[in-house]
């Protein structure tokens, strides 16, 4: 009989196993349990740089993100689609935005104003069935209202003009008051703060479940306001003007392991179409405007004492957006679900080298980057931006579609620190967030085919040394068309060849 009782530690072993039976028979049936899943964060920013970050190479301070990187991967040839809004769709969809009619075609129509089609579903509708919350705080610029795409709470900031007393931003779908002037209001610390609050609500309601949240700052897009606290930080930095600052970055990139390519050429005789002229800018803003990327050298007194003030604003925009970051994590930690939260980190499109006046316009006798102003970095500081790369926001060519991806997630990311130089693509993320949840992608919608997704999981990419390849990637926006097939890039200046 002795021989056939069992030990403690046997006994011991059978509860436990016992009590692990539930959550092992579903994940050896292919589906992950519920308590298993991680949560899921993906943070936009808007006009951001490849290189304005400091794991980046840049001198503007993220700590932060920093830390992210440093925790977790960066992707070195990751890219957007130049533009906010077909960015936004491929983020939320998983598909190019031309194919859900987000962008433009020639004989296929699209845009952004284009409606997707039914079966092109975002990516929380996707989450629900998989027990997933999720919340939304910032821009939105999908078509559709936020919550019939899936999201149980929602705030969005849809005045892209003013970022101190924004007039149109609503609430789960439902307008709220204009925010009036010198009420204290900012937006990247409003856009953070409502989605703290989600967390916590989500943490005191619904903590047996999973949750994704889409953090989408307003900043670093024109027009420039920041706080002045943040504007006194980098009041002196910029006094080198852009051409230094681009040598800078470059070198450290290189050491960084970032690059390796050459440094571009400044680009003075392409800028966006719908700019003002540099009369107009010049007479609405100041003498010390300039709206072309010349070589800093060659501009005038003037310019080279207003041009380091607007680079200021924009690092300011950038740390404060770190800033406001931290807060985010910090109450994922004190949910206790920051080891299992999947953070991404994005950029919609390059900076931007446009230089438009809306909104209230621009007041010359304001303190520039207040909210009586209307400033815009312009061609010169945007390629400093976009260290190493040509060009800028809305143009197919590196300096447009390059955006620094980090990914950390401490229980699942092996790979600590690491750099993947495998290109990808916005579109890989809503495959990626799917398999980490547990499901797979829908075949059907309604009894027909959906199409499969362009994209690929990153998940691979999570191990040691692990890696994702694609065959090709295509960008089609305002007429710029491009091709990337392994290290080959085929790319065309809207009607140019």
């Amino acid at each position: 009989m002795a021989k056939q009782s069992l030990s403690g530690a046997t006994r011991r072993a059978v509860v436990v196993l016992s009590l692990l039976l539930p959550f092992l028979l579903p994940a050896v049936a292919g589906e992950t349990p519920a308590a298993l899943r991680p949560n899921v964060v993906i943070i936009v920013a808007d006009d951001m740089g490849f290189s304005d970050a400091g794991c980046y190479g840049g001198e503007i301070q993220t700590p932060n993100l920093d830390k992210l990187a440093g925790g977790g991967l960066r992707f070195t040839q990751f890219y957007n689609t130049a533009r906010c809004w077909p960015s936004r769709a491929c983020i939320l969809t998983g598909y190019y935005a031309q194919e859900v009619r987000r962008d433009a075609l020639p004989g296929v129509g699209g845009g952004t104003n284009g409606r997707r089609p039914a079966w092109a579903r975002l990516l929380p509708e996707l989450l629900k069935p998989l027990g997933y919350r999720s919340y939304h705080s910032g821009k939105w610029h999908v078509d559709g209202p936020v919550l019939a795409g899936g999201f149980d709470r929602s705030y969005s900031l849809e005045d892209h003009n003013r970022n101190f007393n924004p007039k149109q931003h609503t609430l789960d779908d439902r307008p709220l008051p204009a925010v009036p002037p010198d009420s204290g209001y900012y937006s990247t610390t409003a856009i953070a703060q409502y989605a703290i609050d989600m967390l916590a609500e989500h943490q005191a309601k619904q903590r047996d479940q999973p949750f994704f949240l889409y953090l989408a700052f307003t900043v670093p897009h024109f027009p420039l306001h920041a706080l002045p606290q943040d504007i006194a930080v980098y009041q002196d930095r910029y006094q080198a003007g852009w051409d230094a600052l681009r040598q800078e970055r470059y070198e450290r990139m290189k050491k960084l392991g970032l690059v390796n390519c050459a440094l571009s050429k400044l680009d003075p005789g392409i800028w966006p179409s719908w700019n003002l002229s540099q009369e107009k800018l010049r007479e609405q803003i100041g003498p010390g405007e300039a709206g072309r990327a010349v070589a800093w050298d060659s501009l005038t007194a003037e310019q080279k004492q207003f041009q380091p003030v607007k680079m200021a604003i924009h690092a300011a925009m950038v740390h404060r957006m770190d800033i406001e970051t931290g807060r985010v994590l910090e109450q994922l930690k004190a949910m206790g679900v920051f080891e299992n939260t999947v953070v991404f980190f994005v950029s919609d499109n390059g900076a931007s080298a446009e230089q438009i006046i809306r909104g209230d316009l621009h007041d010359r006798s304001a303190p520039p980057g207040s909210a009586k102003t209307f400033l815009s970095i312009g061609p010169g500081w945007s390629s400093a931006a976009n260290t190493p790369f040509r060009l800028h926001k809305s143009w197919v060519h590196e300096g447009g579609i390059t955006t620094p991806l980090i990914v950390h997630w401490p229980q699942g990311v092996a790979a600590r620190g690491e750099l993947r130089h495998d290109p990808g693509h916005l579109i890989d993320l809503a495959p990626t967030v799917l398999e980490l949840a547990g499901g797979k992608w829908p075949e059907t919608f309604d009894g027909k085919p959906v199409p499969p997704p362009p994209g690929k999981s990153l998940v691979p990419a999570f191990a040691k040394d692990g890696s994702v390849t694609h065959d090709y990637f295509w960008w089609y926006h305002d007429g710029n068309r491009a091709l990337r097939a392994g290290d080959w890039k085929l790319v065309a200046d809207h009607k140019g060849p």
